[in-house]
């Protein structure tokens, strides 16, 4: 199967790469399921590149119904060793504008219902995660976006990112309680795919398009979804652009990432007392460091 080592997501409002030259559609089945969608592999300057729309081409799952799991591992069966997300978020803070672009560094998990992890079933891994993004392809989102000089676009780089598990926007109550734990954004889907994505040794980086102030600000009104939209049609075409960019600068020069051996001294279980259908499930990540 045709690979490639950059992979990107695509959230609200990005369900296709109008860049990707000769692009094909590719269906996998994993050990979790289906992806959200058929992924599109095509080319952006001579480079592979595999896109997903997380929540189908069409938007038809929930966050907390997309199947994160099956989107990972596809990736990964892929191939694909630096996958970036670009992902709708709301502002938690007034300097952090609609239109605005965030690369975060942090995480806060508010989901509860679903799993984020490949492992149980007689196979116990915990991987580090303590800088939940890969500062190497972070640093590379960043100087993009500066370096491409968008109009009406800031660029904020680092800062942490709230996953919440939706589908509802936040309470104002919420809304003031993650501002005084001094968060710069929120979203409902980037957390599980950067804990998955290590779990897979995958450099994971966010590309955060602000749509609006979240339920805080006293002088916007609260979040809607036409609200949203509307900034997301305006966002797509830029993301596009830094997107296109960056999957160039990776194709020429990729950095190693610390991500690409998470599970070196993650994994607790001894080989021959883990069960033989769970390492067959994990082979695809086991086989680097287990004989299967």
């Amino acid at each position: 199967m045709a690979g490639a080592k950059i992979g990107v997501i695509g959230g609200s409002g990005l369900y296709k790469m109008d860049s990707l030259k000769d692009p094909k559609e590719v269906t996998i089945d994993t050990p979790f399921g289906s992806p959200s969608d058929a992924i599109i592999i095509g080319t952006i300057n001579n480079t592979p590149v595999a896109f997903l729309a997380r929540h189908g081409r069409h938007h038809t799952f929930l966050p907390s119904e997309v199947p994160f799991r099956a989107n990972i591992y596809a990736m990964k069966s892929l191939g694909v060793e630096y996958l970036i997300s670009a992902s709708a978020v709301g502002s938690l803070k007034e300097e952090v504008k609609p239109l605005d672009m965030v690369v975060p560094d942090q995480f806060i998990d508010r989901t509860k219902n679903r799993p984020a992890t490949f492992f149980g079933d007689g196979i116990v891994a915990h991987v580090s995660f303590g800088d939940p993004i890969c500062p190497h392809l972070a640093a590379i989102l960043s100087h993009t976006v500066a370096s491409l000089n968008l109009p009406n676009v800031n660029l904020h780089q680092g800062g942490t990112y709230i996953c919440m598990e939706g589908p509802a926007f936040s309470t104002k109550a919420e809304s003031h309680l993650y501002r005084s734990w001094g968060a710069t954004i929120i979203g409902m889907t980037n957390l599980t795919e950067a804990k998955l994505a290590r779990e897979a040794e995958i450099a994971y980086a966010t590309l955060a398009l602000v749509t609006d102030y979240d339920c805080w600000h006293p002088d916007h009104d609260s979040v809607t979804v036409e609200m949203v939209i509307a900034n997301l049609q305006r966002n797509a075409q830029n993301a596009q652009k830094v997107i296109q960019e960056v999957v160039r600068i990776l194709g020429a020069n990729p950095p190693t990432s610390e991500a690409h051996s998470a599970l070196k001294y993650a994994i607790m279980t001894p080989q021959d007392k883990a069960p033989a259908a769970t390492k067959e499930k994990l082979k695809l990540l086991l086989q680097k460091y287990w004989q299967i």
